[in-house]
């Protein structure tokens, strides 16, 4: 049976995902400006983001005034319960500046360090992914209620559609490019959305067969790592390592660990 913790903690971000998708979805400014930059000045914030995560963080403190928070925008609280909420108000800010649709919240909840709950809500897909540990992982979308989901079967690695992301700062992004020209011609193909949420969503959903990034923070992956292990994933780092800031991997079983050792082999988690 199911925590019934973990399931408050489930509706509670499910709530705050909702509300904050559709503020971002429905509030986004025609001339929707720059508000700063990150690791550089193509690594934007929006005033949406920030918007986004005091609205996420106000709800979750309303109910739970003593848990903790990490925020990609700046949140950044102890809290005394043992839980702590990860947040990325808006993972795919570029994409949300130009009007792609590939954005979404992404919001984990930890209960002694360990990840228990993510969500991954996808305004513009119409889909929301979820997971409880040890509940399996779950999405809705344009079908009729709850759809369990689980990863592809494993195909030949030279059939295997992976997608990546590419860092901001130029010299990591030039090592990237690197990295992906050595591994395209030994697999199907590669794709870059531009979300890791969404990436390790499609991940569990069985639309790709692996994903890996470097550069990640906690907040980009936290819940969608969880949403693609409960869909029976794998996911980690370099060899024996869990997925860290210079490697996060996801696959399929029978796509990790021959995909891992690629990327191992290519030092793709090189600085």
């Amino acid at each position: 049976m199911t925590d019934p913790l973990h399931q408050e903690l489930l509706k509670l971000a499910q709530e705050a995902a909702r509300r904050a998708g559709e503020l971002l979805r429905d509030g986004r400014p025609a001339d929707l400006a720059v508000a700063a930059t990150k690791s550089s000045p193509i690594d934007v914030v929006t005033e949406m983001d920030i918007a986004a995560e005091k609205l996420i963080t106000d709800l979750i403190s309303a109910h739970r005034p003593d848990d903790g928070f990490l925020g990609e925008e700046g949140a950044s609280v102890q809290g005394t319960s043992g839980v702590r909420w990860v947040i990325d108000p808006l993972d795919g800010t570029v994409n949300y500046l130009y009007g792609l649709p590939t954005w979404a919240v992404s919001i984990a909840a930890e209960q002694d360090g360990e990840t228990v709950v993510g969500v991954v809500y996808a305004p513009m897909r119409g889909e929301t992914y979820h997971a409880v540990r040890g509940a399996g992982a779950w999405a809705t979308g344009a079908w009729e209620g709850e759809r369990a989901l689980a990863c592809r079967p494993a195909p030949p690695l030279d059939q295997a559609l992976v997608s990546t992301g590419f860092n901001y700062v130029s010299e990591v992004r030039a090592h990237q490019a690197d990295v992906a020209q050595r591994l395209i011609p030994l697999l199907r193909d590669i794709r870059r959305s531009g979300s890791a949420a969404v990436d390790l969503s499609d991940v569990a959903a069985g639309r790709l067969d692996g994903y890996y990034e470097r550069g990640l923070h906690p907040w980009d992956l936290a819940a969608g790592d969880l949403i693609a292990r409960e869909a029976g994933a794998l996911t980690g780092g370099r060899p024996g390592e869990r997925p860290a800031h210079h490697l996060t991997v996801a696959a399929t079983p029978g796509v990790f660990e021959p995909l891992q050792q690629l990327l191992e082999d290519f030092g793709a988690w090189h600085d």
